[in-house]
């Protein structure tokens, strides 16, 4: 019985505390890791391999891998980003960073609300920057999880460049469950490729310069074809029937890959006005009932920063609601 008390007392707390878990130990891939980091990139591999000897497998990541808020449906999701405080929060943050955020639209040609309402989605303005080491989530992740490894590998090791270059300590830095830093949660190969030092001092800070958060997602949106002035997405009626056909986008999105004339043809009616000529796509999302789009470029655009249709409509509906109260204030 002792035996047995003391095994159950250990994994009593390795519920209880998911960071006493045992080290990542893959010790083939972690060596040919170290090896990479060494001659691509001239680390030097005891160091690496003493940093990796410090990151810790962690079933919970794995857990949430399997579990993202994306797969819950519409009506659900958009409670969760659509709030008073969401709102409000976005209202107050666009106030005291007016000056910063005019210029930056005026650098990158996206508009404030869109990049405050991402922030706002992304970590509530920064009051929500992730609770998980960025290493353990990266080694969990690249080490023990192989529908994704590959992937988050690679960001492993676009997270020890960035630690190099942006003089980031690798073994404190904390994220989210997917290896997403700051305020915008960028993986580490977007910030290394899309962050940007919007207040002058000569470092990327993405956790405490509001200037290089707000002009990093700003370049993000550009460099991923963000059309100033145009519109995201507008709501859609199905008429009595809808032509054979037309590819209908769900969660996931799809490039626009029809014309806004060939919907109406096809039976799909809306408000705002449209160039027949102009790409979109149809886009159906489980509302109340079942809710009909019509997703422009923009919104396109908007899932190249979360490959989700409900991420790309709940950052659209949470930027208008945060522009309506902002120009109210103003």
């Amino acid at each position: 019985m002792p035996e047995l008390h003391r095994f159950l007392v250990l994994v009593l707390a390795l519920v209880l505390d998911p960071a006493m878990a045992e080290p990542v130990d893959d010790r083939a891939a972690t060596r040919g890791f170290v090896g990479d980091m060494a001659s691509r990139h001239g680390l030097d591999p005891a160091a690496v391999q003493a940093l990796l000897d410090r990151a810790r497998f962690r079933q919970d990541i794995i857990d949430a891998m399997e579990r993202p808020y994306e797969e819950r449906p519409w009506r659900e999701y958009r409670k969760l980003f659509l709030t008073p405080s969401r709102i409000e929060g976005g209202v107050r943050f666009w106030r005291e960073n007016a000056e910063t955020l005019a210029r930056a639209e005026l650098a990158y040609g996206v508009e404030p609300e869109i990049i405050v309402a991402v922030i706002g989605v992304e970590t509530s303005y920064g009051g929500n920057l992730g609770g998980h080491r960025v290493l353990d989530a990266l080694t969990t992740l690249g080490f023990s999880y192989p529908r994704r490894a590959d992937f988050f590998r690679h960001e492993l090791e676009e997270f020890l460049l960035l630690s190099r270059e942006e003089r980031i300590d690798a073994a404190k830095v904390l994220g989210s469950y997917a290896g997403a830093m700051g305020k915008p949660q960028f993986i580490a190969s977007s910030y290394r490729a899309y962050a940007v030092d919007f207040d002058g001092d000569g470092r990327r800070d993405l956790w405490n310069s509001n200037p290089d958060v707000i002009a990093s997602v700003a370049n993000y949106f550009r460099d991923h074809g963000w059309q100033r002035g145009e519109p995201v997405a507008v709501r859609a009626e199905l008429g009595t029937r809808l032509a054979a056909g037309i590819p209908i986008a769900e969660k996931r999105p799809l490039e626009p890959n029809v014309t806004a004339g060939e919907l109406r043809v096809a039976g799909i009616d809306w408000r705002a006005p449209l160039a027949s000529s102009t790409p979109v796509t149809l886009i159906r999302l489980e509302g109340r009932g079942e809710e009909y789009w019509v997703g422009l470029e923009n919104f396109y655009v908007i899932t190249r920063y979360n490959h989700s249709n409900l991420y790309a409509m709940a950052v659209h509906q949470l930027s208008q609601e945060i522009r309506r109260r902002y120009a109210g204030e103003t």
